[in-house]
């Protein structure tokens, strides 16, 4: 069983007040075109026509070489944080996601990253935490290597 993780609401929250991103810049405010703009607090797309933040982000508390950093969406609104075990809207729109595992120091734990139809994540979660070197997963974009969520052991 696991759970996935949206971003933290406290540091949502302060990135929709304006607060420096991953690379010490204000969040860019845009209009969604509706599709390929996911939330990662609500894990929705932000809806057409709704504003939204475009920031740099690092899904990491330090910075070392596997601590990638990159560009995400949030609603410039406030949400509701995703809470749930069940797939989130945003990990159904695209054909496959990049998913791999990384360990307690925050690593990635080599021979799990593959790129898997969405149909099959919740098999290849299963077969990644498998490994007993394996504390989390991350969600990409498999098409652009944007982080899009966490998976937790539940």
């Amino acid at each position: 069983m696991y759970k996935i993780t949206a971003l933290p609401t406290a540091e949502v929250r302060a990135l929709q007040a304006g607060h420096p991103d991953a690379y010490g810049a204000t969040p860019e405010r845009a209009v969604s075109t509706g599709a390929g703009n996911p939330c990662r607090h609500c894990l929705k797309h932000v809806p057409e026509g709704a504003e939204m933040l475009i920031l740099a982000h690092r899904p990491f508390l330090e910075t070392h070489p596997y601590a990638e950093t990159g560009p995400i969406f949030l609603c410039a609104a406030p949400c509701e944080r995703f809470d749930g075990t069940e797939m989130p809207e945003i990990l159904t729109t695209s054909p496959d996601y990049l998913i791999k595992g990384y360990g307690k120091d925050d690593r990635i734990v080599y021979g799990t990253g593959l790129v898997t139809p969405t149909d099959r994540i919740s098999a290849a979660v299963a077969e990644i935490f498998s490994r007993p070197d394996v504390a989390y997963i991350h969600v990409r974009s498999a098409r652009n290597n944007c982080y899009q969520a966490r998976i937790d052991r539940a």
